[in-house]
């Protein structure tokens, strides 16, 4: 069956912004989804390290304070947090363009993260363990690594992913991973034709 697509949140984290591998990669498959989508509409953030504030103990104070205990100070915190967890509750699929850094992801992808973990918000604890609070829904993840992890002990990132959009309620997730690109032009064209080839692999079981 044709999956349609009404809104697709776009996140991107190099710090090459649209320049980055992660970037132009993903792009092209939010591309490629808008054709097959016409009239989608995009939510784009692009994750600058300055516009994504580090978790300090005045926002953690905002997440977990009743809204009537805040300060205003807090209360921005938690404007901001609100805005992205709209986010992804307007949209219906997600692409996330995420370069490797130091075997991680980047430090503004990390605070992302700790901005839309929100206990009440995106997640509960219950007697059997945390359950995600938000719908779940089609999130593509684009690497771009220098080296070769997956498979190894160093892939941090994948874990890392997989269990914090779990921690959320999402589940489908698929990951196309750019590996090799600093090993040499050769095996960069090729990671980069196989994430090409495997997007266009995905693309097509969307119209199946």
């Amino acid at each position: 069956m044709t999956v349609m697509m009404k809104s697709i949140l776009y996140v991107t984290s190099s710090i090459f912004g649209d320049q980055g591998k992660s970037s132009f990669l993903s792009q092209e498959l939010v591309d490629k989804l808008c054709k097959q989508n016409p009239g989608a509409e995009i939510i784009r953030r692009h994750l600058e390290p300055e516009s994504i504030p580090y978790l300090d103990a005045n926002s953690f104070t905002a997440f977990i304070s009743a809204a009537d205990s805040r300060t205003a100070e807090q209360e921005k915190v938690i404007e901001f947090s609100d805005e992205l967890i709209n986010e992804w509750r307007a949209s219906d699929c997600v692409v996330i363009g995420l370069p490797m850094y130091n075997l991680n992801v980047p430090s503004s992808f990390k605070s992302y993260i700790d901005h839309i973990a929100r206990v009440g918000q995106t997640f509960k604890y219950t007697e059997n363990g945390p359950v995600g609070l938000l719908a779940d829904r089609q999130v593509y993840v684009v690497t771009a690594r220098g080296g070769r992890y997956l498979g190894t002990p160093r892939d941090t990132q994948t874990p890392y992913v997989q269990h914090m959009l779990g921690l959320l309620g999402i589940a489908s997730i698929k990951f196309f991973h750019a590996e090799g690109l600093n090993m040499g032009e050769e095996p960069a064209r090729q990671a980069i034709a196989e994430v090409r080839r495997q997007i266009a692999d995905e693309l097509k079981l969307l119209q199946a």
